[in-house]
């Protein structure tokens, strides 16, 4: 639920994706669910001699089991407030126990 919430708070950004197919898709991140599905809107392909048939392509949804990693932008990242919450949810699953 800590990342669900954590891009939801970015919403409205840019974002790149890595999938796990080497495809880098850059765009501005519209919605993502609790599966962490995303939906990207105005997106742009780092490697457009690589897949071509994606240089068209201006939204898409991509599933969140083949996302391999997501390039946020550096000043909307909150480490301090990001590093509590993981402490905070860390701390309520032990209370749990």
């Amino acid at each position: 639920m800590l990342f669900f919430s954590f891009f939801k708070s970015l919403v409205g950004k840019d974002v790149v994706i890595e999938l796990k197919n080497d495809l880098s898709i850059c765009g501005t991140l519209h919605s993502v669910d609790q599966y962490l599905n995303m939906k990207l809107t105005d997106i742009t392909v780092s490697d457009p001699e690589r897949f071509p048939h994606m240089v068209s392509v201006k939204n898409c949804f991509i599933r969140g089991s083949v996302v391999r990693y997501v390039q946020l932008p550096s000043d909307q990242v909150d480490t301090q407030l990001l590093a509590d919450s993981c402490r905070k949810e860390l701390a309520d699953s032990k209370a749990k126990q």
